[in-house]
């Protein structure tokens, strides 16, 4: 994670400490599921949780990814923002999903595209966000960009999955 998006959990969970997830929740793992299922169709798939530590309130923060079959198109659902980053980005003040276009040596040696999707979204019973939407909405889509960009880093994407090295928080 991005000192960035360090930051932006604080802002999600109102916690600077996290109890440690399952040695199965790292970005190596993810991106190994991902080689070992592409060209394949998916459901989304776990990649990393957050918790905050036991003793504090309750909170848990899932990270996902998922295989698409093309670029997404068409608009966007109405609670959410697009923002410039990949083939699509969109934040809510609960959630945030970045699509990345990957190209690599490591998908099958194809020149097919993989279409990927991560996905930031607290865990349990839905709840509504708690705090300035706003800047709920920059912080989930900051951790949203940094794991994608480790994702598409991992993966060897052309062009880093054509993610800025930075989060774009304006909107499109």
């Amino acid at each position: 994670m991005s000192a960035d998006a360090s930051k932006a959990l604080k802002v999600i969970t109102g916690s600077s400490r996290f109890e440690a997830s399952a040695e199965k929740y790292t970005v190596a793992k993810a991106a190994a599921s991902l080689v070992g299922t592409f060209p394949g169709s998916t459901v989304p798939k776990d990649a990393c949780r957050v918790y905050t530590p036991i003793g504090t309130p309750d909170f848990e923060l899932r990270i996902t990814w998922d295989l698409a079959d093309n670029a997404p198109t068409g608009p966007s659902a109405p609670q959410f923002t697009e923002l410039k980053m990949g083939e699509r980005a969109v934040a809510a003040a609960d959630k945030a999903y970045v699509f990345f276009a990957c190209r690599s040596d490591r998908l099958s040696a194809s020149s097919e595209v993989a279409h990927i999707i991560v996905g930031v979204e607290r865990g349990g019973m839905p709840k509504p966000p708690e705090g300035d939407g706003e800047t709920l909405k920059d912080a989930y889509a900051t951790v949203a960009h940094s794991f994608s960009l480790a994702m598409a880093r991992e993966l060897r994407c052309e062009k880093n999955g054509g993610l800025p090295a930075k989060p774009v928080l304006d909107p499109a």
